[in-house]
């Protein structure tokens, strides 16, 4: 592929004089090295964190440069993982220059093409075949990747993430306050789903298996933002990719999808245990409540991002979470109390507005 120079581009705006300094100074150093065009710099992402996202041309094709400013960020768990991820033969990002100490990272570049968008533009067929890749590549991330090496999806992580849905959602995107049945009631359904997380076998979780992170790529699919890797209950990741944040499918496609990891997860010798391997309803069970666990915490950070960081964009989707956490209870008898704390959010407007940092 022949690169040209491209003609100046508007400068990226940065927080600080300091921090732009600092990233002039490390590109500088790192450009020739790589045969990067700094004037061909522009912006590739943002996600939901303090990390940017630019793409750069150089000798050997585009890059892509992380900013990830500390203390907010730290891009260490990113390198480590990053490694994992090849020696597991699966297609991530390689790292190619790190400072980690000021939170640069110079990255290959897995192209443009999310799964997400390609997944809303795919027919039936299409979609399958993504999907299917999508599942394999989480099973082998499952086997390969070293769990004994990340940090614990343990009961005070599950505990917090549970907390953002009544600290954020409830209080201060709808402005309710519950009272001592309200909270008694929380606190039982908040058991019951740790106490199913912590019941399943443990594998590496990726904690955002989902569409936006997954790219079309070949091999398919590239991974990325697996920065929070944990080791977690081995139904997450698969939760995450069926009820995912910015698509749904259909009940019937979930249940199809979640059998074929489940058959290859078997097959493969991920660890399901006795109980989630022998019937797939359990482990069905198991995915729901792991799911719910999910969702309620995704609706905490989904409003936690609107009035805390300014980005109210994310709240256009807390309908759909509300929609798979009402399912869920639906379902199953001990969840049903969840329902009653649901429903005076449901087509309620919120009562306080987003405040830009």
């Amino acid at each position: 592929m022949t690169h040209t120079t491209e003609a100046p581009r508007a400068p990226i705006p940065w927080p600080d004089a300091a921090r732009r300094s600092a990233f002039e100074q490390w590109l500088a150093a790192i450009a020739p090295r790589h045969g990067l065009q700094p004037q061909s710099l522009q912006p590739a992402s943002a996600d939901a964190s303090f990390r940017r996202y630019f793409r750069i041309a150089g000798a050997q094709g585009n890059r892509i440069i992380m900013d990830a400013p500390p203390p907010q960020e730290d891009v260490r768990p990113f390198v480590q993982v990053a490694g994992y991820i090849g020696a597991a033969g699966l297609h991530g990002p390689q790292v190619l220059e790190c400072d980690a100490a000021q939170g640069f990272l110079l990255l290959s570049d897995l192209g443009s093409d999310l799964y997400l968008a390609a997944l809303q533009q795919a027919d039936a067929a299409h979609a399958d075949r993504m999907m299917r890749d999508a599942i394999a590549a989480l099973v082998q991330w499952q086997l390969k990747v070293p769990a004994e090496h990340l940090p614990p999806y343990d009961e005070a992580l599950l505990a917090r993430e549970l907390a953002l849905f009544p600290d954020w959602c409830v209080q201060r995107e709808y402005g309710l306050k519950w009272g001592d049945a309200e909270q008694a009631r929380w606190q039982k359904i908040c058991r019951l789903l740790i106490d199913s997380a912590l019941a399943q076998p443990t594998v590496a979780v990726h904690r955002d298996w989902m569409p936006r992170n997954l790219m079309v790529a070949t091999p398919n699919p590239g991974i990325l933002d697996f920065q929070d890797a944990v080791r977690g209950p081995v139904s997450y990741d698969v939760a995450s990719l069926l009820r995912d944040a910015f698509i749904s499918w259909d009940e019937e496609r979930e249940i199809d999808w979640a059998v074929r990891y489940w058959s290859e997860a078997k097959r493969a010798g991920v660890p399901l245990g006795e109980d989630l391997s022998a019937d797939f309803g359990e482990f069905w069970r198991a995915l729901e409540w792991m799911g719910l666990q999910r969702h309620l915490k995704v609706l905490g950070i989904f409003c936690r991002l609107k009035h805390r960081d300014g980005k109210p964009a994310y709240s256009a989707d807390l309908p759909r979470f509300f929609a798979y956490a009402t399912r869920v209870a639906t379902r199953y008898a001990p969840l049903k109390p969840l329902l009653a704390l649901l429903e005076p959010m449901s087509g309620m407007k919120p009562v306080t507005a987003y405040a830009l940092r």
